[in-house]
C-alpha cells in the first residue's frame, strides 16, 4: 500500500470512528432529554439542600428550561458515551503505538476517566452545598429573600464540574510528564512547596469566595499530588524499557 493510499485509509478510519461516536451520543441524548426533568432535579438537589423552607427555585427566563434541559442532557450524553468514544479512539490508535506504549496507554485512559467521574461527584456531593450555603448565607445577611434561577444554577454547575474533574486529573497528568522523562520523582518532590500554593491560587479562581470551599479543593490537589508521587514510584519500579522492539503494526 503506497503512502497517500494508507494516509487516506487512516482518514476513512477516523471518519468512521467519529460517525460511531457521535450515533452513541445523539442516541444517549434522545434518551437523557426523555429523562432531563429527573436528571435536572438529582442535579439540584445541592440546592435543594441548602434553600430555605418553602422556597423553590425558578426560571426568570420563558425559554430558560428548554435550553438548560437541552445541555443537561447533552453534557450527560457525553459523559454516558465517554467510554464508548474512548474506546474508539483507542482502536484508531493503538495499531500505531509499540506494545510497552499499549500497556501504559490503557490503564492511563481509564484511570483518567476514574479521576474525572471522582471529581464531579466530589464537587456534587461537598462542594456545591457549600458554596450555596456561602451564597444564600450572603443574602440572609443583607435580609434579602433568596431566589435561584435554574439556569443560572446549572451554569455554576456546570463550572463546578469541569474545574474539578480538571483538577482530579494531576495524578494522570505526572503519569504523563513521568513516562516522557520530563520530569523525575525528585523533582516532584522538590516541587511540593509551589504545588502548595498553586493548589490554593486555583482554588481562589475555580470556587466561590469562602474559606471552606477554597479549602476543599485545595487540599485534595495536594493530596492528589502525593498520590501521583506515589504512582510514579510503581510505574518507574515496574517499567522496563525493552531493548528491541518490534515495529508498530500498520493500520
Amino acid at each position: 500500500m503506497s503512502e497517500q493510499e494508507s494516509f487516506f485509509s487512516h482518514l476513512v478510519e477516523l471518519r468512521d470512528r467519529l460517525v460511531k461516536s457521535l450515533v452513541v451520543v445523539l442516541v444517549l441524548f434522545a434518551v437523557c432529554f426523555y429523562f432531563s426533568g429527573e436528571i435536572m432535579k438529582f442535579l439540584s438537589l445541592p440546592l435543594y439542600q441548602v434553600l430555605p423552607a418553602g422556597s423553590r427555585p425558578i426560571f426568570t427566563d420563558q425559554a430558560g428550561a428548554f435550553f438548560t434541559l437541552t445541555k443537561v442532557s447533552f453534557m450527560t450524553a457525553v459523559l454516558a458515551a465517554l467510554p464508548w468514544i474512548l474506546y474508539q479512539a483507542w482502536s484508531f490508535v493503538a495499531p500505531g503505538l509499540y506494545e510497552h506504549e499499549r500497556r501504559f496507554a490503557l490503564p492511563l485512559i481509564v484511570s483518567s476517566v476514574f479521576f474525572l467521574l471522582v471529581g464531579i461527584a466530589f464537587a456534587y456531593t461537598f462542594v456545591l452545598p457549600a458554596a450555596y450555603r456561602f451564597f444564600i448565607m450572603m443574602s440572609e445577611r443583607t435580609g434579602a429573600e433568596t431566589l435561584q434561577d435554574l439556569q443560572k444554577y446549572w451554569d455554576f454547575t456546570l463550572a463546578i464540574f469541569f474545574g474539578f474533574g480538571l483538577t482530579f486529573e494531576v495524578p494522570v497528568v505526572q503519569m504523563l510528564l513521568l513516562k516522557s522523562g520530563l520530569v523525575s520523582i525528585e523533582q516532584m518532590k522538590a516541587a511540593r512547596r509551589y504545588v502548595v500554593v498553586a493548589a490554593f491560587v486555583i482554588a481562589a479562581v475555580l470556587t466561590p469566595p469562602d474559606v471552606i470551599s477554597q479549602f476543599m479543593l485545595a487540599v485534595p490537589l495536594c493530596l492528589l499530588y502525593e498520590l501521583g508521587i506515589v504512582f510514579g514510584r510503581f510505574v518507574k519500579a515496574r517499567s522496563s524499557a525493552p531493548a528491541t522492539e518490534e515495529e508498530p503494526a500498520e493500520g
